[in-house]
């Protein structure tokens, strides 16, 4: 009659917490059903990059001087800067200029560093092939122009999730003159001035 009792016991126990479980799981749930949404039809909506996403490095010829602190300043040693002396101008001459994307690690020292600004990053994200080798690219291809998210007919471009207005559910209905979610960095500074004050 006890071993009854016990199991008995045990069984209410276990519902119990079983139901509390189960009561746990719907309130995550329930919690997430007042979210934003976070899904985006990839290949026909895409979301525009932050202002200083960290792209394809888009290189300008004309601009480089060949003084290699690309070369010193990268963790890896990646870009590859051929040239040589051009003994009448007393003057290097840049022959070829490359990286290597599929080693890259897109820290952007070599854009920091770069004192003719003549590497930058693009918000060029969509880097896949089918060949790794096809990713060194050499100076003619990234010197071509960066592709823009809002340029392409074919795809919607989403403002950021995370920016979107308090309230604001659906980013597809966002108008494009609305402020992002947050301060800009001159109200921060108008709000610190009117505290010091």
């Amino acid at each position: 009659m006890f071993k009854f009792l016990q199991q008995v016991g045990d069984y209410t126990k276990q519902s119990f917490q079983a139901g509390r479980y189960i009561g746990q799981g719907l309130a995550v749930t329930f919690d997430h059903m007042q979210r934003r949404p976070i899904t985006v039809q990839y290949p026909y909506e895409k979301l525009i990059p932050s202002e200083r996403f960290r792209g394809r490095i888009h290189f300008e010829f004309d601009k480089c001087i060949a003084c290699e602190v690309c070369v010193r300043v990268c963790p890896i040693n990646l870009p590859v800067v051929d040239w040589e002396f051009d003994k009448q101008n007393k003057k290097k001459k840049l022959n070829h200029y490359s990286i290597d994307f599929g080693v890259c690690i897109f820290c952007g020292n070599c854009v920091e560093f770069c004192p003719t600004n003549c590497i930058s990053f693009t918000e060029e994200y969509e880097l896949s092939v089918y060949d790794r080798h096809q990713l060194n690219l050499d100076s003619v291809a990234m010197g071509r122009l960066p592709y823009k998210v809002t340029d392409d007919p074919m795809v919607t471009p989403l403002r950021e999730l995370v920016y979107l207005p308090k309230g604001t559910l659906e980013p597809h209905e966002l108008p494009a003159d609305v402020h992002r979610a947050g301060l800009f960095i001159d109200d921060i500074l108008d709000q610190k001035k009117s505290i010091v004050i």
